[in-house]
């Protein structure tokens, strides 16, 4: 998928860091055949155009007085504390070329055995490589929970909805999603036992370490006192 979203970028210079930190992100576009360069992007346009495109589009990066490329977003680094993007990777594709993509399951729909029996949705994936030509690429693939009526319900990557063009690099059998039912009672007794046994089980450890500290305090007393004496 090729999306009607532009970056502008300036190109990056020790000089004008500071100055252009505030407003910008530093990035870098790499790719085959091509030299490696050091740009910046407005955070506010890129923010907006990340949410929109994710790292599965091609996007057209319209690099300063050097024309436009067909791009991905290959990476984005974020601060740990704020979770705003502090550099941002991007790959220049060929259009002739298949490349591969990680892309967002997307899980739509109700499920009876959720709904009805009381059951748990397990996801065991929530994304899932894929390999195509840029121009075929997904920005999501849906997953239809609807499907899931029973415990015995199981979504595989074979009954996902993925164009003919598209690989997946996943095997097909591979479970997507699933629901558990509920726990009993009893159940959920046994694990409350076991829980309490745990506890126990940590606090004797815990007793014997405090006692056997106490014990080498003991051992060392007759020593400082001799040793005191001598003074």
């Amino acid at each position: 998928m090729v999306a009607d979203l532009n970056l502008e970028t300036k190109k990056r210079t020790k000089k004008d860091q500071k100055d252009l930190r505030a407003e910008n992100v530093p990035a870098i576009l790499y790719g085959k055949g091509i030299e490696n360069e050091q740009l910046w992007i407005n955070k506010k346009i890129f923010d907006k155009v990340y949410d929109e495109a994710g790292e599965s589009t091609i996007l057209k990066l319209a690099l300063e007085g050097n024309g436009e490329r067909n791009v991905v977003i290959k990476d984005v680094q974020k601060d740990i504390i704020s979770g705003q993007p502090i550099h941002v990777d991007f790959y220049q594709v060929r259009m002739d070329e298949e490349i591969e993509a990680e892309v967002e399951l997307v899980f739509v729909g109700e499920s009876a055995a959720v709904k009805e029996l009381g059951g748990v949705l397990v996801k065991n994936m929530d994304s899932v490589d894929i390999k195509c030509l840029p121009g075929d690429l997904l920005s999501k693939i849906e997953v239809d929970i609807s499907r899931i009526k029973t415990f015995d319900d199981y979504i595989y990557i074979k009954d996902l909805n993925i164009p003919d063009k598209v690989e997946v690099m996943v095997d097909a059998e591979t479970v997507v999603a699933m629901v558990s039912a509920p726990r009993t009672e009893e159940e959920m007794a046994e694990l409350e036992t076991e829980v309490k046994e745990d506890v126990t089980k940590v606090e004797g450890v815990v007793k014997e370490e405090e006692a056997a500290a106490e014990g080498a305090e003991e051992k060392e007393k007759p020593k400082k006192e001799k040793e005191e004496k001598k003074k």
